[in-house]
């Protein structure tokens, strides 16, 4: 097993309409977690009462990894575009964070070109 002592951030965002996606991707990382290799974490992790937007906000920012379920819901939503379509793409090209797009349903993504 591997144990690693700090594990890698992984930030993941998604459209509501693909929890059932999203739930599925968090069993296969489930290894991973348990192993603590990967610490993920997506707006189900979110306690009733916490303050939303500055949690997500600290969480994506201090994320090494940001992974983005594509689907047209995921592009049709203006706050999910903003963070992961604009904010994710400038911290990957800044060299500050890994994003990895993972397509869940067809839909016209090319703009998620991941250049540095």
């Amino acid at each position: 097993m591997c144990m690693s002592i700090n594990p890698i951030t992984v930030y993941v965002a998604y459209a509501r309409k693909d929890e059932a996606l999203r739930n599925a991707l968090s069993n296969h990382l489930s290894t991973l977690k348990r192993n603590n290799v990967i610490a993920s974490w997506d707006d189900s992790d979110i306690d009733a009462g916490e303050e939303i937007d500055p949690l997500v906000t600290r969480k994506f920012a201090t994320a090494q990894v940001i992974l983005l379920l594509v689907s047209a819901d995921f592009l049709a939503s203006d706050a999910l575009w903003e963070l992961g379509g604009t904010q994710a793409l400038q911290r990957h090209r800044a060299g500050v964070a890994k994003v990895i797009p993972i397509i869940l349903r067809p839909c016209d993504c090319r703009m998620l070109r991941l250049q540095r």
